[in-house]
């Protein structure tokens, strides 16, 4: 708990612990940026929790490139190889940058899921062609394989639906990253 002195001649200079009344005295100005700051702490663990998850997916891409020998489609392993890697680079980099985003917390909560289906998704997705040997809707990496319809279905529905929630999560990014600009911080 954070303690500070207040301005409020009415307590005297006194300390208390923000955030708590003393008696109906309403919240000070003190107490608004004791929650401000609060919420920018968390704004900052959430960019930590970021770069590990970046880290994890960065590491799950390299230990994909060595399997992919093994998967029914070489050439789609080795996307999902590249996918976890990079996927968990944006991770590192959004985790960067999180402190800085000016968002409501719903919005950049919003953001944090968004940016952590896509980018796992976008690995996952790939993997499980490279498995399948699936992967009709990614005619390069596929190299003519092609799975039962539940297989390219499934592959299809994470391909549309992670390229939504990257698109959506970057416009939220940008959005809050302007914010900031405006703002001068």
């Amino acid at each position: 708990m954070k303690i500070e002195v207040c301005s409020s001649e009415a307590s005297g200079g006194k300390k208390r612990a923000a955030g708590s009344k003393s008696g109906s005295r309403p919240w000070t100005r003190a107490d608004r940026g004791y929650i401000q700051m609060r919420h920018e702490s968390d704004q900052a663990r959430v960019g930590d929790r970021l770069i590990f998850l970046g880290f994890l997916l960065f590491l799950i891409g390299l230990l994909t490139g060595f399997a992919a020998p093994m998967l029914a489609n070489y050439r789609m392993g080795l996307s999902s190889h590249l996918e976890g890697v990079m996927n968990g680079m944006v991770l590192v980099l959004l985790g960067l940058v999180w402190p800085r985003l000016q968002l409501p917390r719903g919005v950049l909560s919003l953001a944090f899921w968004l940016a952590i289906y896509g980018t796992f998704a976008n690995w996952f997705a790939t993997l499980l062609a490279a498995g399948w040997g699936a992967g009709a809707s990614m005619p390069i990496a596929a190299a003519g394989h092609k799975g039962t319809a539940i297989q390219e279905l499934v592959i299809t529905f994470l391909l549309y639906s992670l390229s939504f929630a990257m698109v959506g999560e970057s416009i939220l990014v940008l959005w809050g990253l302007r914010r900031g600009a405006a703002r001068g911080s």
